[in-house]
């Protein structure tokens, strides 16, 4: 499970590359579903590798 949620963050660092993303971009980009993004999300931000901004009515997360 580890090796999986290893490589989805690395799906998701490349999709932040291009810029900050709300969850249904990233899940867009990525092709992932919640429960992965979400976990993978997890794994960057235990590594500060990402932010999160949380607007009223989404979270965008961007590379730190």
């Amino acid at each position: 499970m580890k090796g999986k949620i290893g490589t989805n963050a690395g799906l998701v660092w490349n999709a932040l590359l291009v810029g900050n993303l709300d969850i249904k971009a990233l899940k867009k980009a990525t092709k992932l579903n919640d429960k992965d993004v979400y976990a993978a999300l997890g794994w960057l931000a235990r590594e500060d590798k990402i932010y999160f901004v949380e607007t009223e009515s989404e979270l965008i997360v961007g590379l730190a």
